[in-house]
C-alpha cells in the first residue's frame, strides 16, 4: 500500500489534531445520510459532534503507536483506521451514562440529559426522561455502527482489515461484558476487590490500552508474535489507569475531570477505591459508606464523611502505590520488549501522560 512521505517522530498533540480532523470529516460525510432522512436527525449529530470535541484520544493512539511498534509506516489510513475507536469510545461513554444516571460528561449535559432538555423545552407530550434515554441510546447505537463503517473506509488493504477484524469484535465484546460486570456490582453490592479488580480489567483495561495495541499491530502484519509484549506493557497500564479514574471520580477537580464533585459515589460504583475502604473499615466506617454511597442526592457533607473513610483507611494511599507499581511493570515490560522506535519511546511517554493526569 501506499504511504505518505517519511515524517518525523509524532507528538502526543500532532496525532491528537490528525485524529480530531478524521473525526471531523467522518461526521460531516453523515450529514447528508442523516438530513436526507430528515432536519429532525440533526440534534443527533450536534450533540455527537459537542461530546467529541473532548477527550484524550488514547485508544487512536495506543492503536497507531502499536502499529508502528510493529514495523508499520506512517500513514493516513492507520490513523483513520485506529479513529475509529475514538467513535467506539463515545458509543460507551453514552451507553454508560445512560446507565449509570450520569448528568455531566466532559463539561457539558449528558446526551440523554441534553435531550431530555430538549424534550421539555420544546413541549413534547410523555416524559422528557424516556424519550432522553431512548435518544442516546440510539445514538450510541449509531456510533457503534460507526466504527465499522470508518474502520474498513480507512483505505487499509482488505487483507489487513481481515486479520483485525477478529481482535476489533473480541474488544467490543469484552467492553460490553465488564459493563455488564459494573452494573451487577452496582446492584448486588458485592464490594470484594477482586470482584472490583475483574470490572476494571473488562471495562477499562483491555480496551483502553491493551486491545488497540493488539490491533494496530495486527493490521500491521505483526499480531501474534506482539501479543506477548504489548500485553505486558498494557494490561498493568491499562489497570493503573482505570485505578487513576477511580481516584478522580472521588477526589478530582470537575474543571479537570468534566464531571461533578464526586460523581463515582453518588453513583454507587463498586470501584476498587471503594472495596479497599470497605474491607479495611471499622463498624463506624462502614455504616457511613452504606449510608452514602449510591445516594443520588448526595451533597457535599455526604462527599466529604466518604472521603474521609477512604483517606482514614488508607485505601487513597493503597490505590496511588497500587499504580505506581502498575505504571513501573508497564515501563519494565516496554523496557525488555521488541517494540520498534518511535513507538517505544512515544508508548513510554503515553504511560506517565495516562496515570498522572489530572483529568
Amino acid at each position: 500500500m501506499p504511504h505518505a512521505a517519511p515524517r518525523s517522530p509524532l507528538d502526543a498533540e500532532d496525532l491528537r489534531a490528525r485524529v480530531h480532523k478524521v473525526i471531523d470529516a467522518f461526521l460531516e460525510s453523515q450529514q447528508p445520510v442523516l438530513r436526507g432522512v430528515g432536519d429532525e436527525l440533526g440534534p443527533l449529530l450536534d450533540a455527537l459532534v459537542d461530546l467529541l470535541q473532548g477527550g484524550k484520544r488514547l485508544r487512536p493512539a495506543f492503536c497507531y503507536w502499536g502499529w508502528r511498534g510493529a514495523g508499520g509506516d506512517d500513514g493516513e489510513e492507520i490513523v483513520t483506521a485506529a479513529t475509529a475507536l475514538e467513535l467506539f469510545q463515545a458509543c460507551a461513554l453514552i451507553h454508560d451514562d445512560v446507565m449509570d444516571g450520569s448528568d455531566i460528561r466532559r463539561g457539558l449535559p449528558s446526551v440523554h440529559r441534553r435531550f431530555a432538555m430538549l424534550h421539555r423545552a420544546a413541549g413534547w407530550s410523555g416524559s422528557a426522561e424516556t424519550f432522553g434515554m431512548g435518544a442516546a441510546i440510539l445514538l450510541g447505537d449509531m456510533c457503534l455502527n460507526w466504527t465499522d463503517q470508518l474502520l474498513h473506509a480507512s483505505g487499509l488493504p482488505a487483507a489487513a482489515l481481515a486479520r483485525g477484524r477478529p481482535t476489533f469484535d473480541v474488544m467490543r465484546t469484552e467492553l460490553m461484558a465488564g459493563q455488564y460486570l459494573d452494573l451487577l456490582e452496582q446492584a448486588i453490592g458485592a464490594g470484594s476487590v477482586e470482584r472490583a479488580m475483574r470490572v476494571v480489567r473488562f471495562k477499562s483495561a483491555k480496551y483502553t490500552v491493551e486491545r488497540p495495541l493488539h490491533l494496530g499491530a495486527t493490521l500491521a502484519g505483526r499480531g501474534p508474535e506482539m501479543y506477548a509484549a504489548y500485553s505486558a506493557y498494557g494490561l498493568p497500564l491499562g489497570t493503573a489507569f482505570q485505578l487513576r479514574d477511580d481516584v478522580l471520580g472521588v477526589f478530582g477537580d470537575p474543571a479537570e475531570t468534566g464531571k461533578p464533585a464526586g460523581d463515582d459515589l453518588r453513583e454507587g460504583k463498586r470501584t476498587t477505591l471503594v472495596a479497599t475502604a470497605l474491607a479495611r473499615a471499622g463498624e463506624k466506617q462502614a455504616e457511613v459508606v452504606r449510608r452514602h454511597l449510591g445516594d443520588p442526592a448526595l451533597g457535599p457533607s455526604g462527599i466529604s464523611q466518604l472521603r474521609e473513610v477512604i483517606v482514614e483507611t488508607g485505601a487513597l494511599a493503597e490505590a496511588e502505590r497500587h499504580i505506581d507499581e502498575l505504571t513501573g511493570q508497564a515501563l519494565a515490560a516496554l523496557d525488555q520488549s521488541p517494540v520498534a522506535e518511535p513507538a517505544r519511546g512515544v508508548l513510554a511517554e503515553l504511560a506517565i501522560a495516562a496515570t498522572a493526569r489530572r483529568g
